[in-house]
């Protein structure tokens, strides 16, 4: 009994080290496994990584509607450096919630005025679509960094624009406006709560940059239901009462532009006239055209300009406002060249003050796009001649009349302002002048050529606002006749809102010495005024009215030429 005891024991005893070698040997199994596995992660992160890595530094990425970023190549690696060349926007193989948010946000980005597909709109889905079909490490690196590259270049577009205005000559200074990207991204993006509120607060705070936003969408809309038939033009004006066979065509393009009241009754005959003829006077006021309600050939080009035509204006618009610096020190004045006008802003953004302005020439003589501050004011100034326009126009008409300083009432002084002759130039004085040793000025009075008050805001340009012997020119729809400086249109009223800050300048006593006071008497301001001396041929008034407007210099058709050849764009 004891030995089969014995032998059963030991039998117990042999089953139970068989159990623990079979558990052991198992346990290995899985530690091997689980290593293999952990191998296999880190194998992976590190091709991740690895692809990551080689992208940054390239600076290309072929996958993208425009493949080269290596104008954001430092902010790519940067934000990768910040994260360890770990993903952004992916959850194992899925896109984060946040990456979804954006793709989102991108898809939509023909709303605010930009191209979707410059931040790869129709190829997320192929993307994501690819992301769950056992992708490579390489390929997960590429959808990471293709957002990142997107969402870099939507941020920046939205903020401070597509192109540098600089590129274009213009005088204003987006850098200071710059966002550090990666910060951005990684702070307020890829763990965000709420991606589009974020994305959403990079546009430009102003009010009329959110009007044309509106209209921008409203008329992408109405180019979609347009039918695009062309009017008629005929070889004289259409006047009012005239039979006119474009009339279904123009009654259906204005009852859809808003020009012709939904109430009106329906045009019965072709004939021209009300409550037709009251629309297209609404259109021309809208268009910068006098609204006389004929139908002349500006007027039918106008109506005859495709409403895509249109939405790219304000596409363009829209580009330019975000140009502009966000705050100013003071409520600004605004001069837009294309329409024509100045705007004195109040606090709040509301208008204070609004009138016609005169522009420089078109040809030569372009007004320039630039900010400054305005710091003065001069009553019955001198006009002294630029250095052009004394080269180029006075010393020709001295050499043909030597009376001719006399007879305009200027003067010829020295560098250091004293009065060398007001009567004939002999050959001496010619000389120099034509030198550039001498100069010439325009005595103050009346038939000044700036009028009876400058308003000045000190720059390279020569260029500054001020009040005309030649009123009448405000009459005229298109106002471009200036040798580039800005003639207001109500100097006065404008000389009172600039010098608010100084009760003793009332309305009456800046009349008086515009009129009858000394001459060359300088104000200075008390808090200096931001001016802005910007392009716009799209504008969205308060009331959502949208007025269009000739591109008078060309500089839209320069633009869009520029934002057409993609990225990376001038910087």
């Amino acid at each position: 009994m004891k030995r089969r005891s014995l032998i059963k024991t030991d039998s117990s005893l042999l089953l139970a080290s068989a159990f623990w070698v079979v558990l052991l040997a198992t346990a290995g199994l899985a530690g091997q496994s689980a290593g293999a596995q952990s191998v296999a992660t880190t194998d992976a992160s590190s091709a991740f990584s690895v692809t990551l890595r080689e992208i940054a530094a390239a600076g290309q990425l072929p996958e993208l509607r425009w493949p080269d970023f290596s104008d954001y190549r430092i902010h790519v690696t940067n934000f990768y450096d910040s994260i360890g060349y770990a993903p952004a926007w992916l959850n194992s193989n899925d896109p984060t919630q946040q990456a979804q948010a954006v793709i989102d946000v991108l898809k939509q980005a023909d709303n605010k005025g930009l191209n979707a597909e410059d931040y790869d709109s129709s190829r997320w889905a192929d993307r994501i679509a690819r992301l769950r079909q056992s992708p490579s490490p390489a390929d997960r690196a590429r959808f990471d960094a293709a957002l990142t590259v997107c969402v870099m270049r939507y941020i920046s577009d939205l903020h401070i624009g597509r192109v540098n205005p600089q590129h274009f000559k213009f005088n204003l200074d987006v850098s200071a406006k710059k966002y550090d990207l990666p910060s951005f991204l990684r702070d307020k993006l890829i763990h965000g709560a709420d991606v589009r509120a974020e994305l959403d607060q990079v546009e430009p705070p102003f009010a009329g940059y959110k009007r044309t936003q509106l209209a921008l969408q409203r008329y992408m809309e109405l180019a979609r239901q347009d039918d695009g038939e062309q009017l008629p033009v005929l070889a004289k004006p259409v006047e009012p009462g005239s039979p006119y066979d474009g009339t279904p065509r123009l009654t259906r393009l204005l009852r859809l532009l808003g020009d012709l009241p939904e109430s009106a009754a329906p045009q019965s005959s072709n004939t021209y006239a009300d409550p037709l003829v009251d629309a297209v006077k609404h259109f021309q006021a809208r268009h910068g055209l006098t609204p006389d309600g004929r139908l002349g050939p500006q007027t039918l080009k106008e109506l005859n300009t495709p409403l895509s035509f249109r939405v790219e204006q304000l596409r363009l618009t829209l580009e330019r406002w975000r140009w502009l610096p966000f705050q100013f020190s003071q409520p600004p004045i605004v001069v837009n060249i294309p329409e024509f006008r100045l705007r004195a802003y109040a606090k709040g953004g509301t208008i204070a003050l609004s009138m016609n302005v005169i522009v420089g020439k078109a040809y030569r003589h372009q007004t320039p796009v630039f900010e400054r501050e305005m710091k003065y004011v001069v009553f019955r100034p001198y006009w002294n001649v630029p250095p052009s326009i004394q080269r180029s126009e006075i010393v020709p008409a001295v050499r043909k009349d030597r009376d001719y300083i006399a007879k305009r009432g200027y003067e010829v002084v020295t560098p250091q302002g004293s009065v060398v002759t007001s009567g004939t130039i002999n050959d001496d004085i010619l000389q120099q002048l034509s030198a550039g040793k001498l100069l010439v000025r325009q005595k103050p009075g009346p038939t000044n050529a700036l009028g009876l008050v400058k308003l000045m805001f000190p720059n390279e340009y020569n260029v500054y606002l001020h009040s005309t012997p030649s009123p009448q020119l405000f009459s005229q729809s298109r106002r471009d006749f200036s040798h580039g400086c800005i003639r207001v249109e109500k100097p006065a009223e404008l000389t009172a809102w600039v010098l608010r800050d100084k009760p003793e300048w009332s309305l009456e006593r800046i009349r008086a010495a515009m009129e009858s006071g000394k001459d060359n008497v300088q104000v200075n301001l008390t808090n200096p005024v931001p001016v802005l001396i910007l392009y716009g041929t799209a504008v969205v008034e308060e009331d959502n009215e949208v007025h269009f407007f000739d591109d008078i210099y060309g500089h839209d058709a320069e633009l869009e030429k520029v934002l057409a050849q993609g990225y990376p764009y001038p910087g």
